[in-house]
């Protein structure tokens, strides 16, 4: 239990009549760098303000770093570090002032935490730079650094590469790896660009209309992203039909109401083609591929299994 910094059981946000949340169950073990992957308004930020304290849920509990109880939780809470949206910054203090803020909001009694940050995050030498003044990647960064100021335990980002151009995706990437290999912090973090996340993150939570469609590690994903043919036609439920009768145990998934991916038997391309054209079954591709991080997310929040 004492790696776990992070576990929910049946977490549930509604407003009004919405559910924003749907009995949402996670845990978040030490060291690890969880990718957050869902739709706009699937929950992602919702989730984030309830453990950050920033909302409250509806029904449900959780617990941070193993307190379960409202004053455990406070307690523990400042070994958080987050930024949810965007950072909240003063535009007319500078980047050394408007941490200097966020180490005394957070209580941190260390002056010289604020030099070590900036170091850290890479911003040292516009320290004296007014917030107003910075570019989009650089208040990024300003916004990690205020999320580090207190020794977190847990990092929490919501969208942290929103804006950024490829050299600032590129620096923010390297950081998040450095303060996890050797700080031991672990980081859940969201974004909507899923090759950026595959290339950091060492665990997958996807979440769909408030709840969870699937939990995984890299090497779990790296094995559901493997190769795969993909079968388009106008005819799926007879090419269905074909690959039940022609293969022995086929896996499949209708991904569309003309596409088709086949997991298995794939070096059984030319039968399946020469099957297809017995039956009079019109393809319009049929291919081996791999798939993607996009494609997997894609499939698990829509179509039909069959395995």
């Amino acid at each position: 239990m004492k790696d776990i910094v992070l576990q929910t059981e049946n977490l549930t946000k509604r407003y009004g009549s919405s559910t924003v949340l749907d009995h949402v169950s996670v845990r978040l073990e030490k060291k690890h760098i969880y990718g957050f992957i869902g739709e706009n308004g699937a929950g992602k930020s919702t989730f984030m303000k309830i453990v950050s304290g920033l909302a409250f849920p509806t029904e449900g509990t959780y617990s941070i770093m193993g307190q379960a109880s409202a004053p455990g939780r406070e307690r523990m809470r400042k070994y958080i570090g987050s930024m949810i949206e965007a950072p909240a910054l003063y535009p007319g203090f500078s980047v050394i002032q408007n941490l200097e803020l966020q180490r005394t909001l957070t209580g941190n009694p260390d002056k010289a935490a604020c030099d070590r940050v900036l170091e850290t995050v890479g911003l040292w030498e516009v320290r004296h730079k007014k917030a107003h003044a910075l570019s989009m990647g650089m208040k990024q960064r300003l916004g990690i650094a205020f999320a580090l100021i207190g020794n977190p335990r847990l990092l929490i980002l919501d969208e942290p590469i929103n804006g950024l151009d490829p050299k600032n995706i590129v620096t923010l990437r390297g950081l998040l790896q450095r303060l996890n290999e050797e700080n031991d912090i672990t980081i859940f973090i969201s974004s909507h660009i899923l090759s950026e996340l595959y290339r950091i993150a060492t665990d997958y939570i996807f979440i769909h209309r408030g709840k969870i469609a699937a939990a995984l590690t890299h090497d779990e994903l790296e094995a559901k992203c493997g190769r795969y043919v993909r079968i388009k036609t106008d005819a799926v439920p007879f090419a269905l039909t074909v690959l039940d009768q022609t293969l022995e145990h086929p896996e499949y998934k209708v991904v569309s109401a003309k596409e088709i991916h086949l997991y298995s038997d794939l070096d059984r391309v030319e039968d399946i083609a020469r099957t297809f054209m017995q039956k009079e079954i019109v393809v319009t591709e049929l291919s081996v591929t791999e798939n993607t991080l996009e494609d997997f997310f894609l499939e698990i929040t829509g179509g039909v299994s069959h395995v």
